[in-house]
């Protein structure tokens, strides 16, 4: 799993703006899934959900700065007690310190936090060290030591290889330097979206290319001094550093020493646009390399056939779309997940899924292919017959997404929630911090509603929520929502729609 991997960066997909061979090659010789979703766009609720099998307001991990508890089930122990030999290297992202360190796994090295690209800190039960080389490179020798130590003991394996790539703030190996940088990529077409036709929330949040990246984000010497630099923002790791400003006319290279000047505010948005990408793609490109490793060793070692193989990410990523980087939200390039999976015993080459599945399913379905029963806690689902090119009549065309960091310190996203079917996308702005952690107060009086067509509106630009035509589906899709939040146990903020026959809605559920 990597984390922020958006799958336009994934060539199998057909953007086109960069090449992955290796990960495509799990594309090709296995399924590649069009609609898998998250269940909350940010990094440690969807690890804990994927871990779990469970939805935020169950496991407890609502936030960034949630921890997990240890003491949880998690499918790890599931499978560890079924007789698998478990591990987890890379980024594990959910809490430091005795009561929140990974448990279930008979082998466990993790980063520190987000963790560093280059001589990286590891944290293990024996405490922690410093491994020089390339992150990326380390996870992988990590994993498959372990998978060679497993061989020898007869048992199973399970493994979840988690980089830390491409995360912020995107330092790549020294043999990628100069990788997409013979000719630009192209432009996304709602680059300069002026967010009209849609809620407030989307003009507020500060998660613009043109506006809100950093000197160290692009790779840029940040000058001494104060506001006339740029505009201080706090990271994760407590750095402090500062934005590009959107007049700025020169910026050095803080590697090389390049001088670029710009003579407007256009140009210089272009430059951020092509060299957030480059240095995006570019880490990327590391994850594939480790990729063809580990299927390469697959291969060599006579486990090809016999080991499921997926490649996904902790969430989607915006890459200039909307004008934006990260991801928070339930629009669709940070709402949907990569998700590529190769089992030869039973899932078809180059066969391509368009049922909607979600993280929270990911438990359920490793606990079958393992002959394991999944316990009455986990609110997935098994996918196994979609992977053997079958969809059950009852299967759940419906993703439920809820993101509960409001007005965060960093990007100032706004709390939402929301359901997607296969044609449209009903989402609630609640903008309520309801005291969560990392949470804060702010536009509680500028609620909400959006519905986007996707199948006539895939770039999510109007918001048809009030259109006299649609009301018949918002009054679906909300009633789905309810059903979707009953099922699931979570608290609606919206105002309820009266209570009446629900047979039609259920029928999806």
């Amino acid at each position: 799993m990597a984390d922020d991997h958006a799958s336009k960066a994934i060539s199998c997909y057909g953007a086109g703006i960069n090449h992955t061979p290796n990960i495509d090659r799990l594309a090709s010789e296995g399924m590649k899934f069009n609609h898998c979703y998250v269940t909350n766009s940010i990094c440690t609720p969807s690890r804990a959900a994927i871990l779990t099998g469970t939805h935020n307001h169950v496991n407890g991990v609502m936030t960034l700065n949630d921890s997990i508890n240890k003491h949880l089930p998690n499918v790890a122990k599931h499978l560890r007690t079924g007789g698998y030999r478990t591990a987890m290297v890379g980024k594990w992202h959910m809490g430091e310190g005795s009561a929140h360190e990974p448990t279930g796994f008979d082998y466990w090295s993790v980063l520190p936090g987000q963790g560093d690209y280059w001589d990286p800190e590891f944290i293990e039960p024996q405490g922690e060290k410093i491994e020089p080389g390339y992150v990326t490179d380390i996870i992988t020798d990590k994993c498959l030591n372990f998978i060679t130590e497993t061989r020898d003991t007869g048992k199973p394996f399970f493994v979840m290889c988690h980089h830390k790539a491409p995360h912020r703030s995107w330092e790549c190996d020294d043999k990628h330097k100069h990788l997409y940088a013979d000719k630009p990529i192209r432009v996304p077409e709602t680059f300069t979206d002026d967010y009209k036709n849609r809620a407030k929330a989307a003009k507020v949040a500060k998660m613009r290319v043109a506006e809100d990246l950093t000197y160290q984000d692009l790779g840029l010497v940040q000058p001494d001094g104060g506001r006339r630099v740029g505009e201080r923002v706090v990271q994760e790791s407590g750095s402090n550093q500062r934005k590009i400003p959107v007049d700025a006319t020169r910026l050095i290279d803080k590697d090389d020493g390049t001088v670029f000047t710009f003579k407007s505010r256009g140009e210089l948005a272009e430059f951020k646009f092509q060299r957030y990408m480059q240095r995006y793609l570019r880490v990327i490109q590391s994850v594939d390399d480790n990729v063809g490793r580990m299927l390469d060793y697959l291969d060599q070692n006579g486990l090809a056939d016999n080991t499921i193989v997926i490649y996904t990410s902790d969430q989607g990523f915006f890459l200039g779309e909307h004008g934006w980087f990260d991801k928070r939200f339930m629009y669709e390039e940070s709402f949907q997940m990569p998700f590529l999976i190769k089992y030869p015993a039973e899932i078809a080459k180059g066969s391509v899924c368009d049922d909607i599945i979600c993280n929270v399913d990911f438990a359920a379905t490793w606990l079958d292919f393992a002959r394991l029963p999944m316990p009455n806690y986990m609110q997935g689902v098994s996918f196994r017959e979609l992977l053997r090119g079958k969809t059950p009549a009852d299967w759940q065309q419906v993703a439920y997404h809820r993101y509960w960091m409001h007005n965060d310190i960093i990007h100032e996203a706004r709390a939402h929630y929301g359901v997607r079917d296969q044609r449209y996308k009903l989402i609630y702005w609640y903008n309520e911090d309801l005291g969560v952690a990392g949470a804060r107060p702010g536009a509680e009086d500028e609620k909400e509603w959006e519905l986007f067509d996707c199948e006539r509106d895939p770039l999510e630009l109007f918001n048809v929520y009030n259109e006299p035509e649609y009301q018949q589906v918002v009054k679906d899709m909300t009633l789905m929502l309810e059903k979707k939040m009953q099922e699931i146990g979570d608290e609606p903020i919206h105002p309820r729609l009266a209570t009446e026959d629900q047979s039609n809605i259920s029928s999806k559920l």
